[in-house]
């Protein structure tokens, strides 16, 4: 009897609108809803810091290989090598160039113009362990690779200089080219697109000035640099 009474008494205190043990299956549903919507959130906040990072590495990457491409080519235009008066003299015979011109030209590779320079250098790098020094032939080249990519090459050889031609083992200054410019100025700052230091056009003589504009491609924006070389030994115009 007493027993009856608690029972009924335990009854009675629970709501029917509010269950005394579990969840309904409403409250799972908006509570697995409200934490797909958490993981969601902080899946894209990671998935936007970690693209960031990557970003910011290509870029970086990007900087350093423009950055010691452009030293690499100021140090050896700053060393470049140039044969001067009275030693120097207008071949007679075309098949006969002088060792030490300057020559700056423009080639089409696959549809895009892009510069072609030739010059001398004291700045020969030496692979292999061999320590050589001397009078280096510097020629500076785009190549494209077969993915579509442009790579902006050196080729370096001592003298006796032989017939120029692309090498794959030439090393590669700067890869994912967009664009490349090279402008020379005279003594009196005039510009241009083209040079050759053995042609009577220019007064057999050498840029006083080498510009240097390098374009790379990137995903999120172009990256631009640019350079200004003043040659530390120039030729005047033959008078």
């Amino acid at each position: 009897m007493i027993q009856n009474r608690q029972t009924r008494r335990l009854k009675s205190n629970i709501d029917p609108r509010h269950p005394a043990c579990g969840f309904t299956l409403l409250e799972i549903m908006i509570a697995i809803f409200i934490f797909a919507i958490v993981v969601t959130t902080i899946f894209a906040s990671y998935n936007a810091l970690f693209s960031g990072n990557e970003t910011i590495e290509q870029g970086t990457a990007s900087y350093e290989m423009a950055k010691n491409c452009l030293n690499r080519m100021m140090i050896d235009l700053e060393t470049v090598h140039v044969s001067l008066p009275p030693e120097y003299s207008p071949q007679e015979v075309a098949d006969s160039p002088d060792l030490y011109r300057i020559a700056g030209d423009i080639v089409d590779i696959q549809g895009r113009e892009f510069p072609k320079i030739r010059f001398t250098s004291l700045s020969h790098i030496a692979f292999g362990g061999k320590t050589q020094n001397g009078i280096a032939e510097i020629v500076y080249y785009v190549q494209t690779e077969d993915d579509g990519r442009f790579l902006l090459k050196r080729a370096d050889n001592l003298h006796p200089y032989p017939l120029f031609e692309e090498k794959a083992g030439d090393p590669v200054l700067c890869n994912d080219l967009k664009s490349l410019t090279v402008k020379y100025y005279d003594e009196e700052g005039t510009e241009y697109d083209l040079w050759d230091s053995d042609a009577e056009e220019f007064g057999y003589s050498t840029p006083r000035t080498i510009r240097i504009k390098l374009e790379l491609a990137s995903e999120s924006q172009p990256l631009l640099f640019e350079t200004m070389v003043t040659l530390p030994v120039f030729r005047e115009k033959k008078k």
